[in-house]
């Protein structure tokens, strides 16, 4: 069953709707207004709920299907691989998270077009900024001769990485940040990574479908999980 129309949030920062409630067209809109504080962000996150919007008000989806990256079906291509072992990137994590957001914000040239992420408001950024402040949001970041060159950024509560933007301004560059994120959640334990929305470039890597309803049912088990707060070690 879909709702007629989105929901109006109110003042409470957690009272959300039932995701199973969001509209099939445009796939996955459930709920309109409210604020970016962490409160309401980080309860969004834990329901599979997230922002996306370009302008005011804001928008909150929940898309079915969702759009994630197993693990265990991460696909490293010959080429990739032969990049990983060149280890011409230098991959660091949480070293400079608000220069992430701002690169992921930027024009860019991707398959021979221009692409922008024009949903990264200023105010969204400094949203983010805030959860990476708290402890929940973390950039994986490549460096080539010591120059910020790609990367990603997301939110971790429980075992869940919520997968929000990448940028790569070298070839291979965010794949290689991809790459030393999901070795690394595998190590702790973690199922998948949440990508959202579908493009050519995830399904590329090896992400999939998941019907929304067993999307919700994993993130609620992984939120059992305490949460790794605070800024991330790799090595």
């Amino acid at each position: 069953m879909s709702a007629q129309a989105p929901f109006l949030l109110g003042e409470d920062p957690e009272a959300f709707p039932d995701p199973e409630l969001a509209l099939t067209e445009p796939n996955g809109l459930l709920a309109i207004g409210g604020d970016l504080r962490p409160e309401r962000l980080l309860a969004a996150y834990r329901l599979g709920i997230f922002p996306w919007y370009e302008k005011p008000p804001i928008l909150w989806w929940s898309p079915n299907p969702r759009t994630v990256l197993l693990l265990k079906d991460l696909k490293i291509s010959t080429s990739l691989k032969k990049t990983l072992r060149s280890l011409r990137f230098d991959v660091r994590v949480d070293e400079n998270f608000p220069e992430v957001l701002r690169q992921c914000a930027a024009p860019r040239q991707h398959q021979h077009k221009i692409i922008t992420d024009t949903w990264l408001t200023p105010e969204m950024q400094a949203a983010y900024t805030e959860l990476f402040t708290l402890g929940y949001a973390h950039s994986i970041e490549t460096y080539a001769n010591g120059k910020l060159v790609g990367g990603l950024y997301g939110v971790c509560l429980g075992s869940t990485f919520f997968g929000e933007s990448m940028f790569s301004r070298e070839s291979d560059a965010s794949k290689v940040a991809l790459i030393y994120l999901a070795n690394h959640l595998t190590q702790w334990g973690f199922e998948f990574i949440d990508c959202q929305v579908p493009s050519e470039h995830l399904f590329s890597l090896g992400a999939t479908f998941l019907p929304r309803t067993l999307f919700l049912i994993k993130v609620a088990t992984h939120n059992r999980v305490p949460t790794r707060l605070g800024k991330w070690d790799f090595t």
